[in-house]
């Protein structure tokens, strides 16, 4: 997995390439850290529309910065294109708890707005 993140005021944006898996979740989650870090309140933006997979461990650091993110007051946004990842936050629930977008585009106006 490769991870890029770069700062847009008011927000952050990651934007995650490859699998969301045991390997790749510890790369996403170090630049989860450091931006989560840096931002108080957070506002966060993670693309995962290049991220064709995802398991228990990558939702885990997907379920973990919500938790994080929420209890600072802050927002997150996943950017999800259809496929795996929207299917298994449906199938789990957690549909009803992330906040997503279908482009990047979409989440920097959502976010702007609430600027």
């Amino acid at each position: 997995m490769v991870v890029r993140s770069w700062r847009e005021e008011p927000l952050t944006v990651l934007h995650a390439v490859g699998d969301l898996d045991v390997a790749g979740a510890p790369r996403l989650q170090a630049a989860l850290d450091q931006v989560l870090a840096s931002a108080d309140p957070p506002k966060l933006v993670l693309d995962l529309t290049d991220v064709p997979f995802c398991d228990s461990v990558g939702l885990g650091v997907l379920v973990a910065t919500h938790s994080h993110v929420r209890h600072a007051h802050g927002r997150f946004i996943l950017v999800l294109a259809p496929g795996m990842i929207s299917h298994l936050l449906t199938i789990t629930n957690l549909d009803r708890h992330f906040e997503t977008c279908s482009s990047l585009l979409e989440a920097r106006a959502v976010l702007g707005a609430a600027a």
